[in-house]
């Protein structure tokens, strides 16, 4: 069978992002990937960059060793009597879960640029400051690249946090939005909530992540606006005057629900 890597080779940020490319080019179920396939067609791109002189880092070395790794586990066959004494997992779903882990920033990373292009390309009125009182005054610009810089600190603290066994959580972009709309319902609506903090309420990366998507859809559909009270601050939401408009009309939710099943 032929590789789509023949024709040319391309250059990635990094492994998961040439293993995505393989994946959703080929239209390969990211819960069930064949495993011995994309392994080869991995080990081909880099044999290929090798020969072409491309730099790489020693991610895609480690991330070669990974994938070998899990194709051996998969080849050896398991002792049935052992299987009952201390089942094992699919050998792949660790990779998976960070691969859908790497898509969903990289997903983020794109609305962000989408945003920052949509803003450049955009022309401001320097006369309209004359028309602002002092109490309307914004305070500082807050991008969301802000909200992806605090959000990324959250979690390199959350490593350092103890373990523990929990149930699997089944948090979707809808519920937390709920339970966003909940939250700024319970202050007043000059007052802010912590990103930080909402962040470190979450018991997981995951949730971490998923919370990170749900205030992007907010400030989307300008329901929620970021503000910084002074530089390199914390990030907080607030209530922008369209919030209970949107907090009333459960058919975005519903439209959500579908868009991220």
């Amino acid at each position: 069978m032929s590789s789509p890597l023949n024709v040319h080779l391309e250059q990635y940020e990094g492994p998961l992002d040439l293993l995505l490319d393989l994946i959703r080019k080929q239209q390969i179920n990211i819960y069930d990937i064949p495993i011995a396939r994309i392994t080869s067609q991995y080990l081909e791109y880099v044999q290929k960059a090798v020969e072409m002189d491309m730099e790489l880092s020693a991610e895609f070395v480690y991330m070669a060793s990974t994938l070998i790794h899990i194709k051996s586990k998969m080849l050896l066959p398991r002792d049935p009597e052992l299987e009952k004494m201390d089942p094992e997992g699919d050998p792949r779903q660790e990779l998976v879960d960070r691969l859908l882990e790497h898509e969903r920033f990289k997903n983020a990373a794109e609305m962000l640029q989408q945003k920052r292009l949509m803003e450049e390309a955009a022309w401001s009125n320097p006369a309209l400051k004359e028309f602002l009182s002092d109490a309307d005054e914004p305070g500082l610009a807050v991008t969301l690249f802000d909200l992806v810089q605090t959000l990324q600190k959250v979690l390199e603290r959350a490593k350092n946090r103890p373990q523990f066994e929990i149930t699997k959580e089944d948090v979707t972009v809808p519920d937390m939005i709920v339970y966003l709309r909940n939250v700024l319902r319970s202050v007043k609506a000059h007052e802010s909530v912590s990103a930080t903090e909402l962040f470190e309420r979450q018991r997981s990366r995951g949730a971490m992540i998923v919370l990170f998507l749900a205030i992007l859809e907010l400030v989307k559909n300008q329901a929620v606006t970021l503000v910084q009270q002074e530089a390199f601050g914390d990030i907080g939401l607030k209530r922008h005057k369209n919030f209970e408009e949107f907090a009333a009309n459960d058919e975005t939710v519903a439209r959500l629900e579908e868009e991220y099943k």
